[in-house]
């Protein structure tokens, strides 16, 4: 809380309301044609995961079809998913980001 001197020498505290931003998943879904290294080049450049984490999330899109390589607010995580999808085309493949509420 902040205080401030108001006329008379009275103090008056003020209370600051901050709201806490909603978060989103940034998720990869799966596909049958960009290779899994690439994958783990995305993982590690953009959302900047260590390796083992990023073969790890690698391995969870490939067997469950999708997997999570970051939780952000809403801009990052829009900000992030087109990078790694622009990549992907300028790489000619297919690679699919959503961005999913938490």
């Amino acid at each position: 809380m902040a205080q401030k001197d108001t006329q008379g020498g009275i103090k008056e505290r003020t209370r600051l309301n901050f709201k806490v931003p909603h978060m989103y998943k940034v998720i990869l879904v799966n596909d049958d044609f960009t290779p899994m290294d690439f994958v783990v080049e995305i993982l590690t450049n953009i959302f900047r995961l260590d390796t083992a984490h990023a073969h790890a999330v690698m391995l969870q899109v490939h067997h469950q079809g999708k997997g999570i390589a970051g939780v952000y607010t809403l801009d990052r995580a829009l900000t992030l998913s087109n990078q790694a999808m622009q990549q992907a085309r300028d790489n000619g493949y297919p690679l699919r980001l959503k961005c999913e509420p938490e």
